[in-house]
């Protein structure tokens, strides 16, 4: 009996597990089949890794072959394992030696040709071999930057499936295409800083939102801007990642994984910059939560993961869209179910919205520019429901700007002053919360929050409370604005001030 195995990696989300592949040569009429719970694109490869093994000069057993993929019970899904299959009926024909693969994964796509493909996943992929002690990998060649953005791993990467095979001590005839050749590996950033271009200097006026961002920032607060079309609402937001702390270095490769999986990683690298989604608003659900047949896809949320998401012309996304976001906004994920199982994506980010104050965007001041009726403002509003603006901490009205600067006035503060003190702020709140695990105020618990306010302040939130300014959930955010205003101000406790201004900063909309 001539059994070939091979170690391949799949992946159900961000959860990585380990696949023995197993191939079969045995007597009968020819036929190849894959067993394991495939899906349609993995029972493809019968096609795809026989006309590659011939490619690269394999005779192809004219009997009978079983490839089984074991655990067989997880589902398996993508062409990642292409390599993985080829390898392990190669072991099994004596092609290569069959303890030659022992404690190696092998990954990749490969074509009719023999050339391998890159894969996507493959830095999640290579976090769960290092942490099972699984240090040897063959990848493709093109997916070999990725692979060094981690130490400890010996990666080979090769260009075609001879190569393979002569790696593992064999004969192959082949050729390498000149493509295949020619091509170059995407750059990626290495570990460390990378700097947004986009700076709040370039921002003419609006000193007050500003100063807004500032606090979401150093607080890790949600925040809505309403204002005329062209205040610059946009242009904030946009600038609002330049001024958040750098990402630590294990969030870093969360946020690498999640591109890495998404196949975007080649486009950002691995960087300290929060990562900044901004989904259109006839975003479908499914896009922006995570969806698909099978095994549910990452959606925008996830992407934005230990970020912004940025909701531009926030009342026109579907009310049923809005309101998938309310559960995400509390836990910081996300649970997908679908036909072949439940998949878990992180997904805490910072929400930003933006809105005109009507559907034609001119009711502001005096609104004799509106041409709205108000039925039709009130409908405009009614997707962002109670539940929705609760969740908020910061609702921002942006006026349109009065002037333009002159050449001689100075120029206005740069993202990376702002982001010294969001800096120095946020690390005060991180020092203070040191015990409980949480990294800023926007995270302190209800009960935290009433034990370590003074009483003086106390009464504030009871009496906003009283006249039904604020709801519960709406007292405690206040209060988490409260203790960033503190921590920004250098004061270790927030005043009777820092309470007022956390409540009229969150009920300006109501």
């Amino acid at each position: 009996m001539a059994i070939g195995s091979a170690l391949s990696v799949g992946l159900i989300g961000l959860r990585a597990f380990v696949i023995q592949v197993q191939a079969f040569v045995s007597n009968g009429l020819p036929y190849f089949s894959i067993i394991g719970l495939p899906d349609a694109s993995l029972a493809e490869a019968r096609e795809r890794v026989r006309s590659a093994c011939q490619a690269a000069g394999f005779s192809w057993p004219q009997t009978r072959v079983t490839v089984n993929m074991s655990p067989a019970a997880m589902p398996k899904r993508g062409s990642s394992h292409d390599l993985a299959i080829a390898a392990s009926v190669l072991c099994a024909s004596g092609s290569i030696g069959h303890n030659s693969l022992e404690d190696t994964i092998v990954l990749g796509e490969v074509n009719l040709d023999g050339s391998v493909l890159p894969i996507h996943g493959l830095l999640p992929i290579m976090l769960h071999a290092q942490s099972h002690g699984i240090h040897k990998m063959i990848i493709p060649y093109r997916n070999l930057e990725e692979s060094n953005m981690l130490d400890g791993l010996d990666v080979i990467g090769i260009r075609h499936v001879g190569e393979l095979i002569e790696l593992m001590g064999g004969q192959a005839s082949y050729t390498i295409a000149d493509t295949q050749l020619s091509d170059e590996n995407p750059e990626l950033s290495s570990c460390g800083k990378n700097i947004d271009a986009n700076d709040m200097a370039e921002v003419l006026g609006q000193d007050h939102a500003k100063w807004a961002l500032q606090v979401a920032a150093a607080g890790g607060h949600n925040l809505i801007m309403t204002g005329p079309p062209g205040a610059g609402k946009t242009m904030l937001a946009a600038r609002l990642p330049g001024i958040m702390c750098p990402l630590a270095e294990s969030e870093q490769l969360e946020v690498a994984s999640i591109r890495s999986l998404c196949g975007t990683l080649p486009q950002y690298g691995i960087t300290d910059l929060p990562p900044f989604e901004a989904p259109h608003h006839t975003a479908t659900t499914a896009a922006l939560v995570g969806g698909g047949s099978g095994i549910a896809t990452p959606g925008a949320i996830t992407r934005a993961h230990r970020g912004i998401l940025f909701l531009d012309e926030a009342p026109e996304f579907s009310a049923r869209s809005l309101q998938t976001l309310r559960e995400p906004l509390e836990s910081g994920y996300v649970s997908l179910s679908r036909s072949k199982g439940s998949t878990y994506y992180p997904a805490s980010f910072q929400l930003v919205m933006a809105a005109n104050p009507c559907p034609c965007g001119y009711y502001y001041g005096t609104g004799e520019r509106c041409s709205c009726r108000e039925k039709d403002r009130i409908r405009y509003f009614s997707r962002l429901s109670g539940p929705i603006l609760d969740r908020i901490d910061i609702q921002l009205s942006v006026p349109p700007v009065s002037r333009i600067a002159v050449a001689n006035e100075p120029p206005g503060e740069t993202s990376a002053a702002i982001r010294q003190r969001v800096a120095h702020a946020r690390n005060i709140a991180k020092d203070r919360f040191r015990k409980q695990g949480w990294t800023c105020n926007a995270q302190a618990s209800g009960t935290w929050l009433h034990a370590n306010t003074s009483l003086k302040a106390m009464e504030l939130v009871n009496q906003a409370l009283a006249s039904h300014r604020i709801t519960l959930r709406g007292a405690d955010r206040a209060m988490r604005l409260a203790w960033t205003f503190a921590d920004l101000a250098g004061r270790t406790a927030p005043s009777t001030q820092d309470i007022h201004q956390g409540i009229e900063m969150r009920t300006r909309m109501t």
